[in-house]
């Protein structure tokens, strides 16, 4: 049942976070694709943010019942205010078969995957890192994540037109790998924290930022197949990260978990300085 209900809420959530993104970009037009994409995961992740402390609270009060029926309720809410939203126009032009829109958004999509690990490492292992260590308020590690998530995209959204997703997918894997590297090597609980906020506030704009770039490579009548398409490389790479740096652990120490997140975090700053020059060459410049 747990199974079950597991893969019919996960297919449904990827619908709805690439519906979302693919409807208010037809809505508001494709200059604003990353004010939409940054928006979008402002609502995801202070989800989480405030889902995390919460859902502890109410287990430990209410018992797991009140997580199931909160879910319904709040899914509910959801599918009313969406109902009466105007649908986005309709784009006229040749559709790309979606083989070809996912090979195109290939490259963009390995690398916010290499960015969404040290995501999955944090949201999957974090409270069993701590017990770990014997330390307290896991859940308050996760909150700053999504608290530093959010803060980063609200005051550097912007950047993304400004200077190109490129340059800012380089910049936000390189602070996301630092905050890896921070919990890899925490010698107390407030380092651990620290490292969660670094990390939270480099990824914040991974997904946006080579976001733009890759539906960019597609004509506007394929944009939604595009977001659709990239939006599934994290899903994918939040699928494997549990059982992969469950491997991980079990062959080179639990502490080790968060090295190796920091090493894929650094793959994709790599990928995406590959990216960014040969768009560059492609370019004349």
């Amino acid at each position: 049942g747990r199974l079950l209900g597991g893969l019919v809420g996960g297919s449904a959530e990827s619908w709805v976070g690439s519906g979302s993104i693919g409807w208010g970009i037809g809505r508001v037009g494709a200059a604003h694709t990353a004010k939409v994409i940054s928006w979008n995961g402002i609502a995801s992740y202070g989800a989480i943010a405030i889902g995390a402390p919460l859902g502890v609270v109410m287990v430990e009060h209410l018992g797991m019942w009140s997580l199931g029926v909160s879910v319904i309720a709040l899914a509910t809410l959801g599918l009313l205010l969406a109902r009466p939203k105007l649908a986005a126009p309709i784009v006229s032009g040749v559709r790309l078969p979606f083989l070809h829109v996912l090979g195109r958004v290939l490259p963009h999509g390995t690398g916010l995957a290499l960015g969404s690990i040290g995501f999955g490492t944090i949201a999957t292992f974090i409270t069993l890192y701590y017990a770990t260590n014997h330390w307290e308020n896991a859940a308050l590690c996760l909150s700053l994540f999504g608290a530093s998530f959010i803060g980063a995209r609200l005051m550097f959204g912007n950047m993304i037109n400004r200077i190109g997703g490129f340059r800012v997918a380089i910049t936000c894997l390189s602070v996301e790998t630092l905050g890896l590297l921070l919990l890899w090597l925490a010698p107390d609980p407030h380092w651990a924290l620290a490292g969660a906020a670094l990390s939270g506030f480099g990824f914040s704009l991974v997904f946006p930022a080579l976001g733009v770039e890759a539906v960019n490579l597609v004509p506007a009548s394929s944009r939604g197949a595009a977001v659709g398409a990239y939006s599934l490389f994290i899903d994918l790479s939040l699928g494997i990260t549990g059982p992969l740096v469950g491997a991980v652990a079990a062959g080179f120490g639990f502490t080790s978990i968060f090295l190796f997140a920091a090493l894929a975090a650094f793959s994709g700053v790599l990928l995406s300085v590959y990216l960014y020059r040969q768009a560059k060459t492609a370019r004349g410049e």
